[in-house]
């Protein structure tokens, strides 16, 4: 026998492959309840209770109930030199509450009698924020730094239930998920070497949607590769071999959000925000009238983007992100509405009216605002007109707000086209695309309770504006606290983004650097069907 090797009986093997694992159940109050409603949003309450039944005398150690949340991305890139892909996996867990377990509530040294039945309930608070450990990696602002911090929506998780009946689709590529979960573990030391060794474990998804506020409009720059457009201009033809007509400018501001009702809300309101067109059309010609207008088409395109590595900057459809191999775009289209708006009146003005002015692209109220000027503009009269477009959110799909993490972000982009006719018969219409952002906010449950009062609120600011003043010690710490370091090697081919550590509250467990950063993985390459292999 070769030195290291231990040989087990057929017996002992049998034993420990074959022992039945106790049975956990895991129940939510609303299941008790019967009520369709299986998904939570900002301070509300997870209560439920877990059952665990052996079959048979069972020794454990500790029993472990956690609320978690993570988020799991898969980009391929496929190689242009040999029929080749590589797969490369990113997974990160940013939050992990754990139930405190009441030690009455175990059997008689820590024993599991076979056929009891042992009950332990539990109660998690859906948290605001996640804690600063969450996002540890440079980025470039400090607004990206909180958006990191705030709780994700799920996403692209097909065992979590949308509305508690049916499983609507997200919009979101199998690439990226986002999952949150109720999590029971059992397990029990080895005898030699104290190693834990998990029982048995079970998890319960649920569906996540937290309360996200409406944020100032995007700052969307001319000319910039972001796949925006605000401002659209183009010249018109009075006829295939005549001269020109005019030169038309359309423009729009980023609308007020898309505000989600809250899960748990009883109004059935469907989603709406209104966004508004300015036209202006500057005349070659003082004669010159101005076009008919014909169909608008309204679009929402949904962006996933999603990263193998940490965004540092808010991702937009540009050709940097298209082209980097770490990270990937999944965008699907809706077709919102699709109407005639040639019963829209063109309003005349003066080029006194001129110098008032100003571009309805710098402002969320555009309702009055006037295009700026055309590069062609002759400085006399002129033409302006407005659409009002309402923007309905369809109720066969199910929407998660605009939120931007580590390595997944969902942004949301309305296409409108509208066809202009020129006079003569022989030119074809004009088409003008605008892309426009918006946001898709939700809101909070009216009944939801805060973790702490207004009174606790003010108490804890007092508390900290009087510490500011409180003298500081400046000198080494003590060796008790420097000779506990401890170096973690990261596991072999699997890099680490350890986050710090820092002191945790009690309910909070810290994801050691083993687990709180962002594990990644590369897959071998894999050879396409195509290829002979």
């Amino acid at each position: 026998m070769e030195p290291g090797l231990t040989v087990r009986s057929p017996s002992v093997l049998r034993a420990l492959t074959q022992r039945p694992k106790p049975a956990i159940d895991i129940l939510l109050k609303d299941e008790e309840e019967k009520t369709p409603v299986h998904f939570y949003t900002t301070l509300d309450r997870i209560n439920g209770e877990v059952s665990i039944t052996a079959p048979s005398d069972m020794r454990f150690d500790t029993v472990e109930i956690s609320f978690m949340g993570d988020e799991r991305t898969l980009v391929e890139n496929l190689s242009t030199t040999a029929p080749t892909s590589t797969k490369i996996f990113a997974s990160r867990p940013f939050l992990e509450l754990k139930q405190p377990i009441n030690t009455a509530a175990f059997p008689q040294h820590q024993v599991a009698q076979a056929g009891h039945t042992y009950r332990l309930p539990f109660m998690f608070v859906i948290p605001e924020h996640l804690l600063p450990q969450a996002c540890r990696h440079p980025v470039d602002n400090d607004q990206l730094r909180e958006a990191h911090l705030s709780l994700p929506p799920s996403l692209g998780d097909p065992m979590a239930p949308s509305d508690g009946k049916t499983l609507m689709d997200d919009l979101a590529p199998d690439m990226s998920t986002i999952s949150y979960a109720v999590k029971v573990k059992i397990t029990r030391n080895r005898e030699s070497g104290g190693k834990p060794v998990i029982l048995a474990d079970v998890a319960k998804k649920i569906r996540v949607i937290p309360a996200y506020d409406e944020h100032p409009p995007l700052n969307v720059l001319a000319g910039k590769d972001d796949g925006y457009c605000l401002r659209k201009e183009k010249d018109l033809k009075k006829g295939m071999f005549k001269g020109k007509l005019g030169r038309l400018t359309v423009e729009a501001a980023q609308p007020r959000s898309l505000h989600l009702h809250a899960p748990r809300s009883e109004n059935r309101v469907r989603v709406t925000t209104m966004a508004t067109m300015n036209l202006r059309f500057d005349p070659a010609e003082e004669s010159a009238q101005p076009p008919r207008l014909g169909q608008l088409v309204t679009k929402l395109k949904a962006a996933t983007f999603f990263a193998s590595v940490p965004m540092r900057e808010i991702p937009s459809n540009s050709a940097a992100f298209r082209f980097d191999h770490r990270r990937g775009l999944y965008v699907e289209t809706l077709n919102l509405s699709s109407r005639n708006v040639e019963s829209v009146q063109w309003v005349r003005h003066t080029a006194s009216h001129d110098t008032e002015r100003g571009s309805s692209a710098h402002s969320v109220s555009s309702a009055v605002s006037i295009p700026d000027a055309s590069s062609v503009y002759i400085g006399k009269a002129y033409y302006t007109a407005s659409i009002v477009v309402p923007i309905t959110l369809p109720e066969n799909k199910s929407f998660v707000p605009t939120f931007h993490t580590c390595l997944i972000s969902r942004t949301y982009l309305l296409d409108f086209s509208l066809s202009v006719h020129s006079p003569g018969k022989s030119v074809s219409a004009s088409i003008m695309h605008l892309k426009v952002p918006v946001q898709v906010s939700s809101e909070r449950n009216a009944n939801a309770q805060p973790l702490i009062s207004p009174e606790e609120a003010r108490a804890i600011a007092a508390r900290d504006a009087d510490g500011y003043f409180v003298p500081r010690s400046v000198a080494p710490p003590s060796p008790e606290y420097t000779e506990r370091a401890e170096l973690v090697r990261p596991a072999p081919q699997v890099t680490n983004l350890a986050m710090e550590s820092a002191a945790q509250p009690p309910e909070y467990a810290f994801l050691g650097s083993h687990a709180q950063g962002m594990a990644f993985a590369a897959a071998r390459p894999i050879c396409l069907p195509s290829a002979c292999c």
